[in-house]
């Protein structure tokens, strides 16, 4: 369920988002801002799943645990950025992106870049707003 405060702007004269985004997030009020840093797939014991779907959702469960630390859940995200490694990723990024989201659809930028550590095949930041 959309947050009152949050108002999606998906403009008929851009071509229409394929992904599960909005084009435009607007906060029309706000009492916090979380920025979530970079969130990649290790387990709270270091070790890091083996393969791109086992990543991609620990990734997506650090960006959860991070939001319920600061009580928030994903619909308070606003904006999302991932890193992927492999454009091959794409759409199985996409169908778990949507999977942990529900309906609620932040805004959403996707680079494919290297990540720090050889083993991550993705890294997930954010923004949340209450």
């Amino acid at each position: 369920m959309p947050l009152p405060h949050i108002v999606s702007h998906n403009p008929a004269t851009v071509y229409p988002p394929a992904g599960g985004y909005c084009m435009g997030l607007e906060l029309t009020q706000h009492r916090r801002l979380l920025f979530i840093s970079g969130q990649v797939p290790e387990r709270s014991d270091g070790s890091v799943p083996e393969g791109f779907e086992a990543q991609c959702e620990q990734a997506w469960r650090n960006v959860k645990e991070v939001l319920a630390a600061a009580g928030l859940g994903v619909e308070h995200l606003v904006k999302v950025t991932t890193f992927l490694t492999d454009r091959a990723q794409l759409v199985t990024n996409r169908t778990i992106r949507r999977a942990m989201l529900g309906d609620h659809q932040p805004a959403v930028t996707v680079v494919i870049a290297q990540t720090v550590n050889s083993k991550w095949l993705l890294e997930i930041e954010a923004i949340a707003a209450e």
